[in-house]
């Protein structure tokens, strides 16, 4: 059965186009897992810088690698490095919120306090100090980026448990012996949902920037693994030759960050109760007496 937030979503311009977008990228990172039309690693010297066409549809590059096969190939480091940074800024944000809004006074602002000092940080430069010491990798992308969005996650969504946590509905729950664990699930997350999937779509896209630009600049993915980071890197130094060439990750990159945005902003409209409302008062005629 198809969720009723489905057809709210497609309804809205911006969440179809980064659902396609999604769409595409995951089905393209998935297949990669299979197939690409040529090694995405395996030089071809005699078809350097072919053009697009058949059989290269993108091209290839200064050692004769298929373009397109390194873009499906970085499209699952992509969708690894960004899925992967959302699990653990949800667990980190829902975590830190639950501790900054349903404990203890004392521990509620100790909370705060630790929040408001990480969030001082940069991701980027926090993910760069880490591969200096531990060496560039994704999983140093990983964390970095999901523990820094975590927090993010937690200052934004902690002040929404709190007004929730005051509703009557809430108060009435509580009363009737629902537990504070029961009435997170229950409750309170669920009403807090549509600002917390903004903040999780920004820090996937963020993700993926970040991987690109630490792997651009040799602190992201190796030099074995496919990156749109590291073609981008690779391909740059040729750009006043064959400046198409540098266009498809950059714009592999682009697409796939504005489109995780807008998906945010389309499933907030389509999962926030309030947003429904107020479209409906606008779009309803007023009777006039």
């Amino acid at each position: 059965m198809m969720p009723g937030w489905l057809p709210r979503l497609w309804r809205t311009s911006t969440g179809r186009f980064g659902l396609i977008v999604v769409a595409i990228i995951a089905v393209a990172a998935l297949v990669a897992l299979f197939w690409t039309p040529f090694d995405p690693q395996e030089s071809d010297v005699r078809n350097r810088w072919a053009g697009p066409g058949l059989p290269h549809l993108l091209g290839t590059d200064d050692t004769g690698r298929d373009i397109l096969s390194l873009l499906m190939a970085g499209a699952r480091t992509t969708a690894f490095v960004s899925v992967g940074a959302g699990i653990i800024a949800t667990l980190v944000g829902i975590a830190l919120a639950g501790l900054g809004a349903l404990t203890a006074r004392w521990l509620r602002e100790t909370v705060a306090v630790l929040v408001d000092i990480l969030i001082a940080f940069p991701v980027l430069l926090i993910a760069m100090m880490i591969s200096s010491v531990w060496g560039g990798s994704l999983w140093v992308v990983i964390w970095s980026v999901g523990i820094g969005f975590g927090v993010n996650i937690a200052r934004v969504t902690r002040p929404e448990l709190r007004r929730v946590q005051q509703s009557d509905f809430v108060l009435a729950a509580r009363a009737s012996g629902l537990t504070t664990s029961q009435s997170l699930v229950r409750h309170l997350l669920p009403n807090v949902a549509p600002v917390f999937i903004v903040q999780l779509s920004w820090s996937m896209a963020v993700a993926v920037l970040a991987e690109a630009g630490l792997s651009y600049l040799g602190f992201g993915a190796s030099v074995t693994e496919p990156s749109w980071g590291l073609l981008l890197a690779d391909l740059q130094r040729y750009i006043g030759v064959h400046p198409l060439s540098v266009i498809w990750p950059g714009l592999a990159i682009t697409l796939t960050v504005l489109a995780l945005n807008l998906l945010g902003d389309g499933l907030r409209e389509a999962t926030d109760p309030t947003l429904r409302h107020r479209a409906a008062e606008i779009h309803t005629p007023a009777v006039v007496a």
